[in-house]
């Protein structure tokens, strides 16, 4: 459990007034209206409250969940148990029949003389005479005598013959189909007395329609009865099912934590909420994160009381005031933070206990970073991206995560309305500027992560093989401009610096000499030796400057702003519960977009670690993470699941991640995720990363049947002649090889449309092997 939060979000301080977006103060009624247009995924809080959710493995679809055995049952085959059922029906014919007949008769009477002394000692002799006047009670209670001793051979013959398992398996799925038959068949007698001449068949027809009306009867009465063959299954599947919770103490709509903390009046009145409607999933688990503030620090019990009382349903809002997404397109469980992706096929590749059952994703799983890889329209962005960027925001709501999303402009991975910030980097009217230094003060700091940006994706052709060159470059110039002006560069500027133009170097050189003391002369020594680098014919300046200028261009004048004219947005803002999306135009500056990903990934792998409070869930959700992994994003993605924090990247192929970064970033992950329509090189890598199993092999072996006996020559000849085969003989081998989970050629051709393969780990370690989901269900 994350380490619990204030009551109240705390009111941003002034050194965070930078970094941290301005967002409308919540609305001036008590209670917020619910929105009026909740979708029908919006469940009712009651019912989704008592809904039982049992422990189970990573990604499994909790709510409702039934467990399944580890193996498949040992099934008899069709064809066996319906000739072992007709057999037993014979056997036990032919012993009443025998019976019936008196053919047994010794056995018959030995019978007789065992199990009718209770008969005898209930009835006097001589009602067995028939001039006797109870002479027929004496038959009707022989009658039932022969009732119960064909009762025992049938309920015999029936075990020996296994006809309940018949019953579970044709007899109650069926049943359906008898009804229709024999009310079909009525109709077609109805139909056949009134235009036919009186004949034999409809006689035949009637006794056909007799027995179809009786098998049907036979079967709603041993479905709606108590019969132990038809109620056998469903209690069988009842019995991993959880009790579901009963009493006012175990009801979680009476909210028995308040309760027994002595806030009955609360409980109360939150509990008349969740019946009454005003109250919905998003409230209860935001309600619920603020009282673990509180269970941890007692001091804030009378804020979180005066809340309730207040505010009602309302409590404890968001900064936005909001309590809900306007539109839901995924199955949400905020009590345990899934969202719902898809269900494990019933196939032979997937484990037995995993299939059919639902697959979702939580922080517990997105906290080990997820990889889809997957060619356009294989649905990464409807059946994945866009559930879990939902899913995230529904977590922002109830204070329990910040999530930043990186899309190309017009994707519509989710509607403005669902973020807090929208941030449309190189379009008009934009209401924030992203911060091109991550919102740091450490010169040092912020050209680390603008040279991951600007050529992170070159750094192994760089000289030393890595981008400190390039860091160590952008230090130098823009560790004394800031000491001089006091703000980092603008775009503009910066590109005149690393270009080398003497008008600006000039002019920041005879600032720094003006100002004088220590510092200035350590500024103007870092000058001194970027002059001197500037020089060299490898000098990594001028590669900094091509890459600047994709950034230095009319499109992009007010999207990176330092001169305080526009509002800035930092990646240090994931300490707060925000809703934020970068829209990126790829469409006419696929560079420039390019370098604004990375960009955004370098800061908020920088940001995630470094905050002091890590009980939000933070989340980077790239749509197109093509050309943004580099060497140094690698090792950090692997350093933030110890941060509570995680990335999603989505990409067509894995050959836009460098060929020496495949593997690693594969091994990097924790989730990785396979679409249909994967290239078999691509399938190649998943296959290495998912590794090998142990299965069973049988090899079957016909070896021909040679005999020196004339007899069995002339039978084999014989067989031959009919046949057209020899005689042979099966010889099966059985044996364990080890064989690939997946392998390339499967992924790239045995993965069918909307589906994808899926593996999953937990922060805590746990792991699933790859399962079939189908992403439609």
């Amino acid at each position: 459990m994350p380490p619990p939060m204030p009551a109240q979000p705390p009111a941003p301080g002034p050194a965070e007034d930078r970094a941290r977006p301005a967002v409308p103060p919540p609305a001036a009624p008590a209670v917020p209206a619910v929105p009026g247009h909740a979708p029908v995924t919006r469940p009712a809080v009651a019912d989704w409250l008592r809904t039982p959710r049992p422990p189970a493995a990573p990604g499994i679809w909790r709510p409702g969940h039934v467990p399944r055995p580890d193996e498949a049952p040992d099934l008899v085959p069709g064809r066996q148990l319906l000739s072992g059922a007709l057999i037993a029906f014979l056997v036990g014919w032919l012993l009443w029949s025998l019976l019936w007949n008196g053919f047994l008769e010794g056995w018959w009477i030995f019978i007789d003389n065992w199990w009718l002394l209770p008969l005898k000692w209930l009835t006097p002799n001589e009602w067995t005479s028939p001039r006797s006047g109870n002479f027929g009670v004496f038959v009707a209670l022989t009658n039932v005598y022969y009732g119960i001793l064909l009762c025992l051979i049938s309920v015999g013959m029936g075990r020996v013959g296994n006809w309940a398992e018949v019953w579970r398996r044709y007899g109650a799925p069926l049943w359906p189909l008898f009804v229709l038959i024999q009310s079909v068949w009525f109709d077609l007698r109805d139909i056949g007395e009134a235009f036919s001449p009186p004949r034999s068949w409809p006689v035949y027809a009637s006794n056909v329609h007799y027995l179809l009306l009786a098998l049907a009867v036979v079967a709603v009465v041993t479905r709606a009865g108590t019969w132990p063959v038809a109620r056998r299954l469903p209690r069988r599947a009842e019995a991993g099912r959880p009790p579901a919770a009963t009493g006012p103490e175990s009801d979680p709509t009476t909210w028995p934590e308040l309760r027994a903390a002595g806030l009955g009046d609360a409980a109360e009145s939150l509990a008349r909420a969740v019946h009454g409607g005003t109250l919905g999933d998003v409230d209860y688990a935001r309600i619920r994160r603020a009282w673990q503030g509180v269970s941890a620090r007692p001091d804030r019990l009378a804020a979180f009381t005066g809340a309730v009382r207040d505010h009602g349903p309302a409590a404890c809002a968001h900064p936005s005031g909001v309590r809900d997404l306007p539109v839901r397109s995924a199955l949400h469980d905020l009590a345990t933070g899934q969202v719902r992706i898809g269900t494990a096929v019933d196939n032979e590749r997937n484990p037995y206990a995993r299939r059919t059952t639902g697959v979702a994703l939580d922080p517990a799983l997105l906290g080990t970073s997820l990889l889809a890889v997957g060619p356009s329209g294989s649905g990464k962005s409807v059946r994945l991206m866009r559930p879990v960027v939902e899913s995230l925001c529904l977590h922002a709501l109830a204070n329990r995560a910040a999530v930043v999303a990186v899309t190309a402009y017009g994707s519509g991975l989710a509607p403005d309305d669902a973020f807090d910030l929208v941030i449309a980097v190189g379009r008009p009217g934009a209401t924030h500027d992203l911060d091109l230094y991550g919102g740091s003060d450490d010169p040092d700091e912020a050209a680390r992560t603008l040279a991951e940006a600007l050529v992170g994706d070159l750094a192994a052709t760089l000289p030393g093989g890595d981008g400190r060159r390039a860091a160590t470059a952008l230090a130098q110039l823009i560790g004394p401009y800031r000491s001089v002006h006091g703000r980092f560069p603008a775009v503009p500027e910066l590109r005149e610096l690393l270009s080398g133009s003497p008008a600006a170097s000039g002019a920041l050189r005879t600032a720094l000499e003006a100002r004088g003391g220590p510092e200035a002369a350590a500024q103007l020594r870092e000058l001194d030796a970027r002059e001197r680098q500037s020089a060299r014919a490898d000098d990594i300046g001028v590669l900094l400057a091509e890459r600047i200028a994709f950034l230095d261009r009319p499109a992009f004048a007010g999207s990176f702003r330092t001169d305080g004219s526009g509002r800035q947005f930092s990646l240090r803002a994931v300490e707060h519960p925000l809703r934020v999306r970068i829209d990126l135009p790829e469409r006419g500056h696929a560079e420039a977009s390019r370098i604004v990903a990375r960009l955004v990934l370098a800061q908020f792998t920088e940001a995630a670690p470094a905050r002091s409070d890590r009980s939000l869930f933070a989340a980077l959700v790239l749509d197109d993470a093509a050309y943004t992994v580099t060497a140094d994003s690698v090792r950090a993605v692997q350093r933030l699941r110890s941060a509570n924090a995680g990335v999603v990247l989505a990409l067509r192929t894995l050959e836009d991640v460098p060929e020496p970064l495949r593997g690693p970033l594969l091994g990097a992950v924790g989730c990785r995720m396979a679409f249909s329509g994967l290239a078999p090189w691509d399938g190649n890598r998943f296959a290495e990363a998912w590794g090998t199993e142990w299965v069973q092999t049988r090899d079957v072996t016909n070896r021909q049947i040679i005999s020196d006996e004339p007899l069995t020559k002339a039978l084999h000849m014989m067989r031959r002649l009919v046949t057209g085969r020899a005689a042979t003989a099966e010889a099966v081998t059985v044996r364990e090889v080890e064989r690939a989970r997946w392998s390339a050629s499967d992924l790239a051709h045995q993965v069918p449309a909307g589906h994808a393969v899926l593996s999953l780990t937990t922060v805590g370690g746990d792991h699933t092997p790859p399962l079939l989901v189908d992403l439609r269900t």
